[in-house]
């Protein structure tokens, strides 16, 4: 089994990885010794910058007994152009499983061709193991999941994808508010929205900030957007989450935020800092959510 986008698990494998995740935490914060993945070994392919996610694995695989190797893509013969099909049955060979940060059609590609299971450690379509995360974090503040209202205000991306399509398969209503132009894929919104609930795009902010058990929100520039930054700061100026948004929301909402943030563009520092703001326990969730991916994908 792959783990490429969200859609790869059901409601019932999500909670599944939840109560695992729920459960190594427990254990490691006891200083428990996991040994589930002794002997496992995981590569760690990088085409792009990564700070939660690279170190979040790492520690995972060692914290279960395994093994990790980081691998930037320039030191590997992919940079001198060996094909992705060949890089893919190679490394098959040697480890038991492959994450990849890089092109979505990269990731496709290595799925495709390697006889291990691949992980999508961010491309520009979605960040599921982000998602991940986030429904722990979800799940450990609110109890649950059913009829919440999960918030997204600023640009639909690919973290924006993979929200939309959790909030889907664990019967969360979504609101996502972005700029006209800056809206999340059609594809992944429709087949989030056949799964039965209810899925809201909006251009105005109050309408996803309004009565939100969650609020949620990316930077405005995104790795693969730079030469876009000025233009994007100035659309995204009315998408903000401050006090005043936070105000519209119920009393126990939870803000959420993938990281890293550009304090004062999508989420002022009151905000980040302030009592609503779940951002770091967020980030320390991709440690035990991964941890419980990978004994399921590898164990």
């Amino acid at each position: 089994m792959n783990f490429i986008s969200m859609c790869d698990l059901t409601h019932e494998g999500i909670i599944d990885i939840l109560e695992k995740a729920e459960d190594l935490k427990e254990r490691r914060k006891r200083g428990k010794t996991l040994d589930m993945l002794k002997n496992k070994s995981l590569a760690m392919l990088f085409e792009k910058p990564s700070t939660r996610t690279r170190v979040s694995f790492e520690v995972a695989m060692t914290s279960l007994g395994g093994h990790a190797l980081y691998l930037n893509w320039q030191d590997l013969q992919l940079g001198r152009g060996e094909l992705i099909k060949d890089t893919a049955r190679a490394l098959s060979g040697y480890v038991d499983g492959i994450v990849i940060r890089g092109r979505n059609d990269v990731v496709s590609e290595f799925a495709k061709h390697a006889s291990v299971p691949v992980i999508n450690a961010l491309t520009e379509v979605e960040h599921p193991c982000q998602s991940l995360a986030d429904l722990l974090t979800i799940y450990e503040f609110k109890k649950g999941f059913s009829g919440l209202k999960f918030g997204w205000i600023g640009d639909g991306n690919n973290v924006c994808n993979s929200s939309i399509l959790a909030g889907a398969l664990v019967g969360m209503n979504v609101v996502v508010a972005c700029p006209k132009g800056y809206e999340p894929d059609e594809k992944i919104v429709s087949r989030a929205r056949g799964l039965g609930v209810n899925v809201k795009i909006t251009h105005d902010p109050k309408e996803a900030a309004e009565d939100a058990d969650v609020l949620y929100t990316d930077v405005w520039v995104s790795m693969s957007d730079e030469a876009q930054k000025k233009k994007r700061v100035r659309d995204f100026q009315e998408f903000q989450i401050n006090e005043n948004i936070v105000k519209m929301a119920k009393p126990d909402v939870i803000v959420m935020h993938c990281l890293p943030a550009h304090r004062g563009e999508e989420v002022t520092d009151d905000v980040l800092e302030g009592p609503n703001s779940a951002i770091f326990k967020q980030a320390e969730n991709r440690l035990y959510a991964q941890m419980a991916l990978l004994v399921r994908l590898l164990g």
